[in-house]
């Protein structure tokens, strides 16, 4: 998924009594996932990299793969969930769960570019036959069915839960500019 989408997604599946900590910690850990590959993308944007070289070269070095496959790691994130628990860190929890929603949702929408999801216990990567942005992959059904659920989800909590209306509008403008910068960048 796109990584605005997660943000939203996992507002909806982690919210049943949502205050701002609370929705603070859902959104950081929707996000985090993604962050190493933002800072990758930041990097080499700097340094003037080409688009196509970015992400047909560079996104698959080593030294990238394994700071990415680190936070989309389900074995690490359950070990720090399990050790937040014991320690009665419920916010860093709540962060965590909503990081293993992140990794359980990608992994069925990557294909050429799967992570490996048990990282370090695993190599193996798991190349779905859905990519959530490669059309050779359904990645054009995809993407709308995955734009269709963000608007749906966003809608229903802006009603639902007004304490989170403000962080709702956020992620879904981030959204917006998203694909706005997809549509100039990519297309």
């Amino acid at each position: 998924m796109n990584t605005p989408a997660h943000a939203v997604v996992n507002l909806l599946l982690l919210s049943q009594r949502p205050s701002h900590r609370k929705t603070a910690a859902i959104v950081s850990g929707a996000l985090i996932p993604d962050l190493v590959i933002i800072l990758f993308y930041a990097w080499h944007s700097l340094l003037g990299t080409a688009e196509n070289q970015i992400w047909s070269v560079e996104y698959y070095r080593p030294h990238w793969q394994t700071w990415i496959d680190s936070f989309n790691s389900i074995p690490l994130i359950v070990l720090a969930m399990l050790l937040c628990w014991k320690t009665g860190r419920n916010w860093w929890l709540v962060l965590l769960a909503s990081m293993l929603l992140h990794a359980i949702g990608d992994l069925p929408l990557h294909h050429h570019d799967a992570h490996r999801h048990f990282f370090p216990l695993l190599d193996w990567r798991f190349a779905s036959p859905v990519s959530y942005w490669d059309p050779a992959f359904h990645g054009n059904w995809a993407g709308l069915i995955e734009a269709v659920c963000v608007l749906a989800a966003s809608i229903y909590l802006y009603f639902r839960h007004p304490v989170l209306r403000i962080w709702v509008l956020v992620c879904a403008a981030v959204y917006l500019i998203y694909w706005i910068y997809v549509f100039n960048v990519w297309m």
